[in-house]
């Protein structure tokens, strides 16, 4: 896949307080680069507690769910596209179907 938008993920390790978050979020990156996801199956055998949303969107646990991470995929096109990366105070107050942060 190739992963879209990866500066929102940067941004959001530089907040203070949120630096512990770089490391699983570029392993995740390098996890999903490397993933031939097809389906919203194909991502649950990889990650099964990843939630599958509407609008082609999945919420991805990061940091063992200190972090929220909402991915648009484009599966056809071979595209991830990093839509939020967030603490789950944040993650709450959004709308997953349309948050639109990068």
């Amino acid at each position: 896949m190739r992963v879209i938008a990866k500066s929102t993920l940067r941004k959001f390790w530089k907040h203070p307080g949120c630096a512990d978050a770089q490391g699983p979020l570029e392993s995740w990156c390098d996890e999903a680069t490397e993933a031939d996801w097809t389906s919203p199956q194909d991502i649950k055998a990889q990650y099964r507690n990843a939630s599958i949303c509407g609008k082609n969107r999945v919420v991805f646990n990061i940091a063992g769910n200190k972090y929220r991470l909402v991915v648009e995929m484009q599966y056809r096109a071979e595209i991830a596209w990093v839509k939020f990366a967030g603490t789950h105070a944040r993650y709450d107050m959004i709308d997953v179907e349309t948050v639109n942060e990068y």
